[in-house]
């Protein structure tokens, strides 16, 4: 059988699409960026509709480049940017609100107002998840509280909400299927993922109405067709996933302690647990890494919230590169940040801190510091905050041999290397870097049996290179030291 998938990659600074042949070869891609809108401090939105539009816009371009029609593409998979929020309304499909974005911190008060009423052991327990501001909950009672009648037109079943594979899911549909898949579902914090259920005690501790929610389905699955006039066929949606768990599907780290790390707009690093979930006892969540025919595989995750962000911070608000790609080269001139360490605490700590009011820090300027400094030290705190997760998984009894790392980031070859060096462990650069939306079509493939089975996939995972490390471990570890008490700094809790 021979086909097409296209593969909707909907990402937190820029939309995508990507068309795999059979043999998981690119042969098509679309990409737009879009606005990123910060109305206040610490909050970060979307527009929802420019995303739909932005949507559309690659999806026409991926194929206009493949030289296909619409006719000719066998399924679609879709990768979301996770926890980000958008509620709709039921019947005329139009938002009421910006989308608020995962990195958005506004919601921080409610958390600490729950912690302090004693509620996030049993959260934990029963999502897997922290009281943070990172995860959709808090955000969904926000907006109900923040729009005419929201909470009266939930409890009627007028609203809907999703993450944003749900909304697109909804317009692609033309308004028929309100689903998401259970490794988005899981990042909700309403999601039980033991029952794989959404969790009855906390929408009562939140009050908010089940009617509200989407349908769970598996990550492949038939999610729906597609029935919009911008789009001149009925396409099946057969393959969804939150974009970090896409992306470890598309590493094929379908075994118990495989781990994959992603360097996009943050850093997300998780390993599979198989079907147990461990529970970490530093700060790390549990999490649904995928689940197919049923079955539940769990991941144990760190998340970082800036990665990439940081050096686009470089390009756009200190005018310190003019590309994005010039930091590579500069790094390689000067690889000692000379005690320079950036802290790019911007929209808080995550793992394994947890501190929404953290802010960034630059520490250990001098007369002599530069311009090549910061740069270095840039990219450093990418491989220290990755340290920060690996060293919590370890204090969890679990230590990775091997890191399968993609993402924007992964094509500085210095980055990768850096890491290597700090981490003490071997990392691996796959042949194809754009394993999110990979992940996405393996997910839509394997429904409509374009692809065998997931064992099939992994025979043809291929390796790039494979870094190892190169510095000594006493300097990496002095470095480290270093970056801690730059941490120190800023930490608020």
């Amino acid at each position: 059988m021979s086909g097409y998938i296209l593969s909707i990659d909907q990402g937190t600074t820029s939309s995508r699409a990507m068309i795999f042949d059979q043999e998981s070869r690119v042969i098509g891609v679309g990409q737009q960026e879009f606005q990123q809108y910060f109305p206040a401090d610490g909050w970060v939105e979307h527009d929802p509709e420019e995303i739909w539009r932005s949507v559309l816009s690659v999806i026409a371009e991926a194929l206009s480049e493949a030289q296909l029609k619409a006719t000719d593409i066998t399924a679609i998979g879709m990768t979301n940017q996770r926890e980000t929020t958008v509620i709709w309304d039921r019947s005329t499909g139009e938002t009421v609100y910006p989308a608020i974005v995962w990195q958005d911190r506004r919601t921080d008060a409610a958390c600490q107002a729950l912690k302090s009423a004693g509620h996030e052991p049993d959260v934990n327990a029963r999502t897997g998840l922290l009281l943070d501001p990172y995860f959709s909950a808090t955000k969904v009672r926000w907006i109900l509280d923040h729009i005419h009648e929201g909470q009266s037109r939930a409890e009627a079943g007028e609203l809907c909400f999703g993450t944003i594979d749900s909304f697109l899911l909804w317009r692609l549909t033309g308004g028929e299927q309100h689903r998401t898949d259970a490794t988005n579902a899981a990042r909700t914090l309403l999601f039980n993922i033991d029952s794989q259920d959404w969790d009855d005690t906390i929408l009562a501790l939140l009050n908010i109405p089940r009617a509200l929610l989407p349908e769970v389905l598996d990550s492949s699955a038939d999610f729906g067709v597609t029935k919009i006039p911008e789009i001149a066929a009925t396409i099946p949606i057969t393959g969804i996933a939150g974009d970090q768990q896409a992306a470890l599907i598309g590493q094929c780290c379908f075994e118990p302690g495989m781990m994959k790390s992603t360097y996009g707009t943050g850093c997300f690093m998780i390993l599979n647990t198989g079907n147990q979930r461990v529970q970490s006892n530093h700060r790390l969540l549990t999490t649904v890494a995928f689940r197919l025919n049923g079955k539940v595989c769990y991941g144990l995750e760190g998340s970082i919230f800036i990665a990439g962000a940081s050096v686009q911070w470089l390009r756009d608000a200190m005018k310190m590169v003019a590309h994005a790609s010039d930091t590579e080269a500069i790094a390689r001139a000067n690889p000692d940040s000379h005690g320079v360490y950036v802290v790019p605490a911007f929209t808080g700590l995550g793992a394994p801190y947890w501190d929404a009011n953290a802010r960034g820090a630059v520490v250990g300027l001098t007369r002599d510091s530069g311009i090549s400094d910061m740069v270095t030290a840039t990219l450093q705190s990418v491989s220290y905050q990755s340290q920060d997760l690996l060293a919590a998984m370890a204090s969890d009894g679990l230590t990775p041999k091997v890191v399968r790392v993609d993402g924007g980031m992964i094509a500085n070859d210095w980055l990768a290397q850096n890491l290597a060096d700090q981490l003490g462990i071997d990392v691996d650069r796959p042949k194809v870097t754009e394993t999110t939306a990979l992940g996405a079509a393996y997910l839509a493939g394997l429904r409509v049996g374009l692809f065998a089975s997931i064992e099939a996939l992994a025979e043809n995972w291929q390796l790039d290179q494979r870094f190892q490390r190169q510095l000594s471990a006493d300097v990496a570890e002095q470095r480290y030291v270093g970056w801690q008490a730059a941490v120190a700094r800023v930490k608020t809790v």
